[in-house]
């Protein structure tokens, strides 16, 4: 599918070309941006686009027909779709990453979902919401929904709920056929306004025990039946990496365009211009583009490795969430910097939409941080305590003779 890194000779053929299908979608992605952008949802010829170019597919687990792709193949793939539209990137991320969660449903369920093949658009709610009764069967599902990304093109939903419990209440997904819901309009961002993100609304309707799983497996990445590598990482160590993709690509494009725009202003500039503000402007920013590119490509491919190290996931959460805060500040400069200049034109809309992905509660650099450091600090604590214990027991040994 997506997977454009070190392919096996066996599978080059066709790995080029979904390079090519990934580039057309890109290409249809960026011809209807500024559409997408005006009327809040992405065009149909788009999002057949993304599903024909391996998506929806990339993490689906290979008994359904799924690529089980590489985390770092979806991020150069995602970021490249970014350039053109950051809205089709992120609904194109989410519809990747949503294959991996539907991964953890019971076998029975995964069939319901892909037995009539992989390219099948999930889109998602984590948050849980609305209210899950116990049934003998299964579940009496209902309620509302909000910030459905891509809900107008998918085919099932993952809807987050509340199970009670004697033991007190677990977060639950479950998988819903998209005719089982109706759409409300309800996205009215700052950025990322293509993705139509709108609210969900499910009237009491039954879900079988065969679709649906525990948050809690997800989160922390529990090894199953047909679950490869890609499927029991820890939602930590990609999750950020993923809302992070489509703010790459906006933020190259933004300094693309700004770069022109500079070029132009500089052969009009005054004598007395030496043009350094310019020159300060593009070279800070494109550091700071390219830093959190290659922090978030050290991410995938440490996510791919399949490690389970809290100290891993919490890396991959504390760089991904500094690459975001890259990302926005190399941005923000260029769009400063460009003033009146700026109008309402690519480099707005990338300025909002890098905006808006930083926002994601994943990318909060100050939680991810704290996290860490409390981390290594026990660390610290416990080989501190490791070390002086013999010494101690030395002492009082001392002491007795």
């Amino acid at each position: 599918m997506i997977q454009l890194q070190n392919p096996k000779s066996e599978r080059r053929e066709a790995l080029e070309a979904t390079s090519v299908a990934v580039l057309t979608a890109a290409e249809s992605a960026a011809a209807y941006a500024s559409t997408a952008d005006a009327t809040r949802r992405l065009s149909h010829q788009t999002v057949a686009l993304l599903t024909s170019a391996g998506f929806a597919r990339h993490l689906v687990p290979r008994a359904w027909g799924g690529t089980e792709g590489t985390f770092e193949a979806l991020l150069a793939a995602v970021a490249a779709l970014g350039e053109g539209c950051a809205s089709a990137a992120w609904c194109a991320a989410l519809w990747s990453a949503h294959g991996r969660y539907a991964a953890y449903l019971p076998p029975d369920g995964q069939h319901d979902l892909w037995a009539a093949g992989p390219d099948v658009r999930i889109s998602a709610s984590v948050k849980p919401s609305g209210e899950a009764r116990r049934l003998p069967s299964g579940w009496l599902l209902s309620g509302e929904w909000e910030n459905v990304s891509g809900v107008e093109f998918a085919h099932w939903l993952l809807l987050a709920a509340m199970e009670p419990g004697a033991d007190g209440p677990r977060c639950r997904l479950f998988a819903v056929p998209r005719d089982g819901i109706s759409v409300r309009d309800t996205w009215h961002s700052t950025g990322l306004r293509g993705t139509g993100s709108h609210t969900a609304v499910m009237e009491p309707a039954f879900v079988p025990d065969h679709r649906t799983f525990l948050m809690a497996d997800l989160v922390s990445g529990v090894a199953g039946p047909g679950r490869a590598r890609c499927h029991t990482v820890p939602a930590h160590l990609a999750g950020g990496l993923l809302f992070c993709a489509p703010a790459v690509g906006a933020a190259r494009r933004a300094l693309g365009e700004w770069s022109s725009w500079a070029a132009r202003t500089q052969a009009l500039r005054r004598p007395d211009d030496d043009g350094s503000r310019l020159h300060h402007a593009l070279a800070r920013s494109a550091d700071d583009i390219d830093t959190a590119q290659l922090l978030l490509q050290d991410a995938a491919r440490r996510a791919d490795t399949g490690t389970r190290a809290d100290r891993d996931v919490l890396r991959n959460r504390r760089i991904t969430a500094a690459g975001a805060d890259l990302l926005v500040d190399g941005v923000e400069r260029l769009f400063r910097t460009a003033g009146a200049h700026a109008g309402t034109g690519v480099l707005e809309r990338s300025w909002r939409d890098v905006h808006m992905a930083a926002a994601h509660q994943l990318l909060r650099r100050e939680s991810a941080g704290v996290a860490y450091a409390t981390s290594v600090f026990s660390e610290l604590a416990q080989e501190q305590a490791a070390l002086a214990e013999p010494a101690t027991l030395q002492e009082v040994s001392a002491g007795e003779s």
